[in-house]
């Protein structure tokens, strides 16, 4: 008998897959350099120059079993060390590798962060507007996803909400910064407030609430924004980090969890991933993928095009009259719709082959979400199509 909660996903795929898919089928109509497609977050820069030559270096001269053989259960050694320097060099915080466990990309850290810290019926916070795969990501582990309501003033956190969700059910809490789909970094205050709250709700309910940190976009952050470290504020701290956005390597899968030295039995959690590994199959990471990234963890690709992209779309979008709270980072945008429901704006808008995603299903109705990880080119020229849906539209 097949289980019938996966075939009940079946008929709730993820809207930006589906809008992804779309954007496809008419390019191959029209030509997809026709199609302003804003759907999925796909890194769109090349990867840096030292991470190429280091593959072309291992693959040449490396022997071939360190390269494609099994790494151990918690990564490989060397690579954990040098991240966990990394970190330390730019945070200030005394990682070393017993707080280090690599994992494939972001989302398999998250599902290692989950386990850690929850049983089944447990509870885990989230703020909207939130990524909409963290529904099944820990859904699935019996946990329970409850999300905050957002604060569409700033997309900061919305503390009044967050405190009256905040019970003794509540054991972790997960944050995204920068934010996708806002485009927002949390600021020191709220951070501080958000920690404060954190350390007095733990004492009061008698156990610990963790901050899980989803970091994917911690590496594109806008000049003059404030993107403070998520783990200086709390120790109760787990970040779940990816090279995806910051090397363009998506399909690469490597990232890792990193325990705030300062948790208590952060040691222990780390080995703990490694068990935790046995039972959802993840089973490490490629090593070579491993190797790579530890000859260029201070590196990133030329990210400086994201930048370009938002401030031709945030001004073009005000000026169109559209309310928008203005990205400190990433590649998205999160525009309020100009009409109550955002599925029906952004069904009108496909007539002009614009591909935008309906806030919906970020928990935020009303709102759309545009990835502009594209060429700068193919944004600008996207804007004669967005100025004429408004006007033929809604004007």
């Amino acid at each position: 008998m097949l289980v019938q909660k996966y075939k009940d996903m079946l008929s709730g795929k993820s809207v930006i897959r589906e809008l992804s898919e779309f954007a496809t089928a008419r390019g191959q109509e029209i030509g997809y350099e026709n199609v302003f497609d804003y759907s999925l977050g796909n890194p769109s820069v090349p990867v840096p120059q030292a991470f190429t030559d280091e593959m072309i270096h291992m693959l040449t001269d490396r022997e071939s079993n360190a390269l494609h053989g099994y790494s151990p259960s918690l990564g490989i050694t060397g690579v954990r060390e040098a991240v966990a320097a990394s970190l330390e060099k730019r945070f200030g915080l005394p990682y070393r590798k017993e707080h280090i466990f690599m994992a494939s990309g972001a989302a398999g850290a998250l599902a290692h962060a989950f386990r850690l810290v929850t049983e089944p019926g447990d509870e885990i916070l989230t703020f909207a507007p939130y990524f909409p795969e963290y529904g099944p990501y820990v859904n699935l582990t019996g946990a329970v996803l409850k999300v905050v309501p957002p604060d569409t003033e700033s997309f900061q956190i919305h503390f009044g909400k967050f405190e009256e969700m905040l019970t003794g059910k509540v054991m972790a809490v997960l944050i995204n910064t920068p934010n996708n789909p806002s485009g927002v970094a949390y600021s020191a205050a709220t951070l501080r407030k958000l920690a404060d709250l954190l350390r007095e709700k733990s004492a009061e309910y008698g156990h610990t609430i963790y901050l899980i940190s989803d970091e994917p976009y911690r590496e594109i952050v806008f000049s003059g924004v404030e993107a403070p470290c998520v783990s200086a504020f709390y120790d109760d701290t787990i970040m779940c980090y990816s090279f995806s956005k910051s090397l363009s390597i998506p399909g690469e899968r490597i990232g890792y969890v990193a325990v705030n030295p300062r948790c208590r039995d952060a040691e222990t959690m780390v080995n703990m991933c490694g068990q935790i590994s046995r039972g959802t199959g993840h089973n490490c990471p490629p090593s070579i993928i491993q190797l790579a990234v530890a000859k260029v963890l201070d590196q990133t690709a030329d990210l400086s095009v994201y930048e370009t992209n938002m401030e031709i779309l945030y001004r073009e979008l005000v000026d169109l009259g559209f309310t928008c709270v203005k990205p400190g980072g990433t590649f998205y945008i999160f525009p309020k719709a100009l009409e109550e429901d955002a599925r029906a704006f952004c069904r009108k808008a496909l007539d002009y082959d614009l591909v935008l995603v309906p806030g919906d299903t970020f928990g935020a109705p009303g709102y759309f979400r545009m990835a502009y990880c594209i060429a700068t080119e193919k944004v600008e020229r996207s804007l004669k199509a967005l100025r004429r849906f408004v006007e033929e539209t809604y004007r």
